[in-house]
């Protein structure tokens, strides 16, 4: 089987495709486990660390999730599993809301719509995010029955994209499900561009000697 991972440059799709080539197998459309002997990572730029001790079945692409062409020519076999990561993430989409939406909507309808395309009901996962809960109402403990209120941009677009997963999944375009992410930590490397991204910072600047502010209040509590 072939699977695919967009964002796979970041650092959770980096982890999967490790995680991926060690095990060797998923479970496909069959239902059961199935060798995988392609797989794609997918994202606009990825960096020698990212490619580093990934070597065969894997294959690096880089490109816009926006391209609808390029989109398709990756989802390209009826065997294949999606893992769609690929994201304008928090404080980048609220300084930027066309990119955000181009990105994330634009570029997850065309992930959604090449699997669609494929007729064989292909296996795809959506990372979303707690980002679709948000605002001064919310209870102490969430659930999968609390209403989404997000309050970001990034919020409102991961919210548009799981029902959309909601929907091609009902139309039987596709087996979709979608994952709300907590906050990622210790994220290595340089801050990206989350509101949340100070939480790797508080640990991992101490750690190499560098300051760090913390913006928020002591009693600030995050789901991690």
């Amino acid at each position: 089987m072939k699977v695919v991972i967009t964002g796979g440059g970041g650092f959770l799709g980096n982890q999967l495709a490790r995680k991926l080539v060690r095990r060797g197998s998923l479970c496909g459309i069959s239902g059961k486990a199935e060798t995988i002997d392609e797989l794609v990572i997918f994202d606009k730029i990825m960096s020698q660390q990212t490619r580093d001790g990934l070597g065969e079945p894997v294959r690096f692409v880089e490109g816009d999730i926006a391209n609808r062409d390029l989109i398709f020519s990756l989802i390209d076999r009826d065997d294949i599993s999606v893992f769609h990561l690929a994201s304008v993430v928090s404080g980048e989409g609220e300084q930027n809301f066309d990119l955000a939406m181009q990105v994330n909507l634009k570029g997850g309808r065309n992930v959604f719509e090449a699997c669609r395309a494929r007729n064989s009901l292909p296996r795809v996962v959506f990372a979303s995010s707690i980002a679709v809960f948000g605002g001064s109402a919310m209870p102490s403990v969430v659930s999968d029955t609390t209403k989404p209120t997000p309050q970001t941009t990034y919020g409102v677009t991961k919210f548009m994209c799981e029902l959309m997963v909601n929907d091609y999944s009902r139309k039987r375009f596709f087996n979709g499900r979608s994952a709300r992410l907590p906050t990622i930590f210790i994220r290595p490397g340089k801050p990206n561009a989350a509101a949340s991204s100070f939480a790797s910072g508080v640990f991992r600047e101490p750690l190499n000697g560098v300051p760090c502010d913390l913006p928020v209040l002591r009693e600030q509590k995050m789901p991690l």
